[in-house]
């Protein structure tokens, strides 16, 4: 369980393919305190530490995990959000991110907004009934608030400390992100559907 607050943000060392599998080295300030089979959401999705090393470690993702969310368009280089999972006496000081991806979604503009930033993007249509005005929203990883949902678009304001602590920064238009809604709203859309 994470809560969307963004730890720091890793560096992609390397990736190296296993059959289907995808085996990713990110080097971070935090990866010499994790320890193998710990839950790390990267870029919002829970993953496990596998291997260690001094400043980096390494997780693997299964076929459907690449294609369910944007792990499959990393590169070497790339940065990455890092949250480790929320211990039982924190604050939840953002919401409850379960680290599973629902979808993706893509950067459709980036505005500036004196001092603070507005991202947009495009929003499938049979997941709209999920998005609420001033409701969660999890984006690669990062708890942020829905403004002015529609039936096919969303969009998120960015603070400067989210903006400089997060991906955010190199977020562009066209720029594929991960999605995971809020659990409350899911668990309700699935009650209404058994027992409409």
């Amino acid at each position: 369980m994470f809560t969307g607050i963004i730890e720091t943000t890793g560096e992609v060392m390397n990736l190296t393919t296993s059959g289907t599998n995808v085996d990713l080295y990110i080097r971070s300030s935090i990866s010499a305190a994790l320890k193998i089979d710990q839950s790390v959401a990267h870029n919002g999705v829970c993953l496990t530490v596998v291997e260690l090393g001094s400043d980096w470690h390494r997780i693997t993702a299964i076929e459907e995990t690449m294609q369910r969310s944007n792990l499959g368009m990393l590169k070497i280089g790339d940065r990455i959000n890092l949250e480790r999972a929320m211990l039982a006496g924190s604050r939840l000081d953002g919401h409850i991110v379960q680290g599973h991806v629902d979808q993706t979604a893509f950067c459709t503009g980036v505005e500036e907004k004196d001092g603070s930033w507005y991202y947009h993007f495009s929003l499938p249509g049979e997941r709209a009934h999920l998005m609420v005005d001033k409701g969660s929203i999890c984006i690669n990883g990062v708890s942020l608030t829905v403004v002015n949902p529609t039936l096919d678009a969303f969009s998120v304001a960015i603070i400067p400390y989210t903006w400089e602590h997060t991906t955010f920064k190199a977020l562009q238009e066209g720029d594929k992100v991960n999605l995971e809604y809020d659990i409350l709203g899911k668990y309700i859309a699935r009650y209404m559907e058994v027992f409409k």
